[in-house]
């Protein structure tokens, strides 16, 4: 697993200075498709609780219970340094299903999951069909604070 040793936000962009551009200007995409989600850095969930440990840039919070009945929190956008590519996850849903699934083949993407996507490079997205996803992703968020919440705990 890639891990990043970062601590706070400056230090996760600068973590890998070659792409570190990459994670600039997709910041500058979320900031303009998505102002409502307020940037911030995901440590990830502490050692000893559950929920996913890994760090990353995180746009706009919400909290959610795990099975031991504790809440953690996670980001409504979550965008992540990996080893040889960038992933964005996304913790909406529209009608039901991953939001960004509908978007498959149309964002320029290096892969995709059941609501992530990854990319090498920020040149390679397609930035009209990825703005207009976050712009979808804010929205749902906005009219639905528990959206995120439902699908974490997989309800």
């Amino acid at each position: 697993m890639f891990r990043v040793t970062a601590d706070r936000l400056q230090a996760y962009l600068d973590f890998d200075p070659e792409r570190k551009r990459d994670l600039t200007e997709l910041h500058k995409l979320v900031v303009s498709a998505a102002p409502a989600l307020k940037r911030y850095f995901h440590r990830g969930t502490p050692a000893g609780e559950a929920g996913m440990r890994m760090k990353m840039i995180g746009y706009g919070k919400f909290r959610y219970a795990v099975k031991s009945g504790k809440s953690t929190e996670w980001p409504v956008i979550g965008v992540a340094l990996q080893k040889n590519y960038i992933s964005v996850y996304v913790a909406v849903t529209r009608q039901g299903a991953p939001v960004v699934s509908r978007y498959a083949g149309k964002l320029g993407e290096l892969r995709m999951g059941g609501n992530n996507f990854s990319f090498e490079r920020f040149d390679d997205l397609k930035h009209d069909a990825v703005s207009t996803l976050f712009a979808e992703v804010a929205g749902i968020f906005s009219s639905d604070p528990e959206n995120p919440v439902r699908y974490m705990q997989g309800s």
